[in-house]
């Protein structure tokens, strides 16, 4: 098992030293820590199987894959996470889930992930090649994003298998039954998460799939101010007509969701204390709003206050909530 960590790694060169260590045994991806020069990370990993399987160990910090990582991806993957310790925000496929110890979540790598730890905490990761995941997972994008609860199902096993399994491996598992035991854990996985989700959607696994590659177009498009539900229907190749069906069994039409996921993302932007610096129109703009107005008027209507004021709040909660856990510390 190999095992890397932030101790050889100073000062602030520390995150950018271990983006690139994550990137050549995960994905790329881009560590922002709430305190630099103070950042600390390990990441223990094997193969197993078809399978590579990774805990990692972090301070408090913002994990980001945008278009820049994404665009240089080769095989196409997918990180099912599983939280071990503490808690993360994590943003993908228009789902913004809080996973708490014990919840699992899937990624697909191929599209733009964020996650907020906010505090200390250890994942588990698997990543496996969608190519293996789909024998299990015929539609795994409609799952993506999707927060498989600790409580439900079979999903507590599952979280007992991958952790055995891990501890196994840093014992030394013999290579005969690896390819085994990681099949097993993925049929478990498949099986909580079709417990958890399957028997309560109607919708065919067909539409689900259709509705999972929309989000994820529009996902990826999302900063385009020229972004319209014809354009979504022409980028994926639906007509405008089924395109509006698959929607209307989410209650929400697609301009509304476009508008609802392009707030969300400004929102997060202006709580953000690394975007301090940044103006509302700049954030709002860069998000795809044309007009500083529209956007200052549908922001209100969402969160119930003007986009400044809704910063000065959140930053002074962040904060207080720093200053609280500083002297829990000492």
């Amino acid at each position: 098992m190999h095992v890397f960590n932030t101790n050889d790694l100073t000062g602030r060169s520390a995150p950018g030293g271990w983006a690139g260590l994550f990137a050549s045994q995960i994905e790329a991806m881009d560590f922002r820590p709430v305190k630099p020069d103070a950042f600390m990370a390990q990441l223990a990993g094997s193969d197993l199987g078809p399978l590579h399987i990774a805990r990692l160990i972090c301070g408090r910090a913002t994990v980001e894959r945008g278009a820049t990582q994404i665009a240089h991806k080769g095989v196409s993957t997918y990180l099912l996470m599983l939280q071990v310790r503490g808690e993360a925000e994590v943003s993908h496929y228009g789902n913004t889930p809080t996973l708490a110890e014990g919840d699992f979540v899937l990624c697909d790598s191929g599209a733009p992930l964020k996650i907020r730890f906010s505090g200390d905490v250890e994942t588990l990761i698997l990543k496996v090649a969608a190519s293996t995941l789909r024998d299990y997972l015929p539609s795994p994008e409609g799952f993506c994003g999707r927060a498989l609860r600790a409580g439900e199902g079979l999903t507590a096993a599952a979280a007992a298998m991958a952790l055995n399994l891990f501890g196994r491996l840093e014992a030394g598992l013999s290579l005969h039954y690896q390819d085994r035991v990681a099949r097993q854990l993925l049929d478990i996985v498949a099986t909580a998460y079709a417990l958890a989700f399957d028997t309560s959607n109607a919708r065919s696994s067909v539409v689900s799939g259709r509705c999972a590659a929309v989000k994820l177009y529009i996902e990826q498009h999302l900063r385009d101010p020229e972004l319209t539900p014809c354009g979504v229907a022409a980028g994926t190749k639906l007509s405008t007509r089924y395109l509006r069906m698959i929607f209307a069994s989410e209650n929400e039409t697609v301009s509304a969701y476009i508008l609802r996921r392009r707030l969300e993302q400004c929102a997060r932007q202006i709580a953000d204390p690394a975007w301090r610096g940044h103006s509302m129109t700049e954030i709002a703009f860069g998000w795809g709003f044309n007009s500083a107005p529209h956007f200052t008027r549908t922001f209100r209507d969402r969160f119930g206050l003007p986009p400044r004021e809704y910063r000065r709040l959140k930053l002074e909660e962040e904060g207080g909530a720093f200053g609280a856990r500083r002297r829990r510390a000492a």
